[in-house]
């Protein structure tokens, strides 16, 4: 069991470690991956690297092709970055509206835990590791919130959509937390007072802002070093 654990801990390492490349684009998009080129660079087995590449595959980040090998997916463009936008306005506003609803206590107290949660890691910023933690409590809220509504499929196909997000490689301006978290306390003070219209309204207005605020990495060159390790 103690090993299984490292190895789990280790593979999570290795999952995050390439993420970040991704996402920073040190690796830049649409560059082929050398999983003995990653295992050098971070100095670990070439199996931890295939489970991460394997679990990066899931989120859009890499692309595998027979034969060969796995490459970093191209960034996707500000049209479909719009079309994702539109399809979150389609849903969670209504998602939020149906929470007002349905959210019974633990809901709530969840919903307002993660809001908490995002206070004490206010970090934003254009590198993956400065905003990393911020954005995954981001996302659980969401998600949490989707649940909340008592709808599973409704629920599932936001949490499809925020899946699909790190695909545009977002960052986040430094500065977005205070607005971010100003926003979701405006939708669960709405859920909490069961007004499923303000709710609805509040979720709209946050995902507007949210669009403003998060843009694209835009690529830059980057030294053949510092690529080199991830082509092998």
């Amino acid at each position: 069991m103690v090993d299984e654990n490292r190895h789990d801990v280790l593979t999570d390492r290795v999952y995050e470690a390439v993420k970040a490349m991704v996402m920073d684009h040190e690796i830049e998009p649409g560059t082929r991956m050398s999983i003995d080129g990653l295992a050098r660079r971070l100095d670990v087995s070439a199996t931890p690297v295939r489970e991460a590449l394997v679990r990066l595959e899931s989120d859009g980040l890499v692309v595998k092709r027979p034969n060969a090998g796995y490459r970093a997916t191209d960034l996707l463009d500000p049209e479909a970055l719009k079309d994702l936008f539109e399809m979150r306005l389609l849903l969670e506003p209504r998602a939020a509206s149906l929470a007002a609803e349905n959210a019974d206590d633990e809901d709530l107290r969840q919903l307002r835990s993660i809001v908490e949660e995002m206070r004490r890691h206010p970090e934003t910023g254009a590198k993956y590791s400065a905003y990393r933690q911020f954005a995954l409590l981001d996302q659980d809220f969401h998600d949490a919130l989707a649940y909340a509504a008592g709808r599973p499929l409704l629920a599932e196909a936001v949490t499809r959509l925020h899946a699909h997000l790190h695909m545009f490689r977002l960052n986040s301006a430094p500065g977005a937390a205070e607005p971010t978290i100003d926003e979701h306390e405006r939708i669960v003070d709405a859920v909490a007072h069961r007004n499923p219209e303000k709710a609805a309204v509040a979720m709209a207005a946050h995902l507007r802002s949210s669009r403003v605020r998060h843009r694209p990495h835009a690529p830059s060159p980057r030294p053949a070093r510092r690529t080199g390790a991830a082509r092998g």
